[in-house]
């Protein structure tokens, strides 16, 4: 189908079509209109903007790596325990043995990632399912953070360390508020948006494939920028960008990139759509299990660090139950729990619709069990939704 075809058929039609990439986008607009409305205005403040950045960077950095294995077909249960452990070395490191920083860090991402290449080891090459090596090493961790710590929380931390999650990047032009250095990413963040988009309406029009309306590419981008700006706007008035937005944005884009422009990610797809046929077709299905793997377990201890930085002490309880909201993030974002199926945005948005949702409901003061219901039945109705549009398209 070309592009005129797909104009002549207006943008109603469009949506419909594609109401599985589209919907997600749709529905966290509605869940923060909804939440911003019955939270009087609090929810989209400065400072509650920016508190949403920093209680779900975590979760959105492990959804990246958490999409990579699903997509691969298999799952890791063990990422909460393996990020509780991490920001427990590095309590032990810094607090307890007085070690500096830039030993910490360094050497809490290399057991991440040794930790990722144990899992991914006895996955990939002796194929014990992904399910019970995970649910083994979240055991394991759970138990070595209790040793670590000795059932006590350590801190505080160095302020080198703090500023890993609860920094801002400063106002390199010396204005204070707004921020312009924010302002100004911001503005640059729109105008690269739109011309990349522009530049892949170019390519698939030079092809022939079907693109999406002009008026809907216009009234898209449009509210992206609108909506982006607005943040940048908030966000200018209180304290700047922080920084582990602008760590979330690298790794999104660098995530984003690998899936769908290289062939590294277009083997996992092969590899999650049909393992065996990717072997016969020359692609080396273990070593690639195993780097999803190794490459989860970094992404778990960047995740760790910067959640110890943000509470400034390292607990016992700290990664409990992550595993769950990461999972469900990815879930929701439109991930197929059989492989092969799932994009880095929509892992990001489903992220977000958990933080929106979580953050909402507290401001409300739910309660969290009626919270945890919530959030089950949310992840059920976006994985039946999946399923069923799998089937009509069928």
């Amino acid at each position: 189908m070309n592009q005129s075809t797909a104009k002549a058929e207006g943008i109603g039609a469009y949506l419909l079509k594609h109401m599985r990439e589209y919907g997600l986008l749709f529905a966290l607009i509605a869940i923060m209109v909804f939440f911003q409305i019955v939270t009087e205005g609090t929810l989209l403040k400065p400072v509650n903007i920016t508190n949403l950045f920093l209680q779900n960077s975590y979760i959105i950095i492990m959804a990246l790596g958490m999409l990579m294995v699903i997509v691969a077909g298999h799952i890791d249960l063990s990422v909460g325990s393996v990020m509780g452990f991490v920001g427990a070395l590095a309590a032990v490191m810094m607090v307890s043995w007085g070690l500096s920083v830039w030993i910490t860090v360094p050497a809490c991402i290399l057991v991440g990632v040794a930790i990722g290449a144990a899992q991914g080891y006895f996955v990939a090459f002796w194929k014990i399912p992904s399910f019970i090596v995970t649910l083994a090493g979240m055991l394991v961790f759970r138990g070595l953070s209790l040793w670590l710590l000795a059932g006590q929380s350590i801190g505080p931390f160095p302020k080198e360390f703090q500023a890993l999650s609860t920094g801002f990047i400063p106002d390199f032009f010396g204005v204070g508020k707004p921020n312009v250095t924010a302002l100004a990413a911001g503005v640059i963040a729109v105008a690269v948006l739109i011309w990349m988009g522009l530049k892949t309406r170019a390519r698939n029009a030079q092809y022939g494939i079907e693109d999406e309306p002009t008026a809907f590419f216009v009234i898209r981008n449009g509210i992206i920028a609108a909506a982006l700006m607005f943040v940048i706007w908030k966000l200018s008035g209180f304290r700047g960008l922080p920084n582990v937005l602008i760590s979330m944005v690298v790794l999104t884009v660098i995530y984003a990139f690998i899936t769908e422009s290289t062939t590294l990610g277009r083997r996992i797809y092969a590899l999650g759509g049909n393992e065996k046929a990717a072997k016969l077709s020359g692609i080396k299905t273990d070593r690639l299990t195993f780097l999803t793997f190794v490459n989860m377990g970094f992404l778990a201890a960047l995740a760790g660090l910067i959640f110890a930085a943000r509470l400034n002490t390292a607990t016992p309880k700290a990664g409990f139950a992550v595993e769950l909201d990461v999972i469900a993030a990815v879930f929701i974002g439109g991930a197929s729990a059989s492989g092969g199926t799932g994009r880095v945005i929509g892992a990001v948005v489903g992220a977000f619709i958990m933080g929106v949702m979580n953050n909402g409901m507290s401001i409300l003061g739910i309660g969290i069990d009626y919270q945890q219901v919530i959030k089950g039945l949310v992840l059920l109705a976006a994985v039946f939704f999946d399923v069923y549009n799998k089937r009509k398209q069928g």
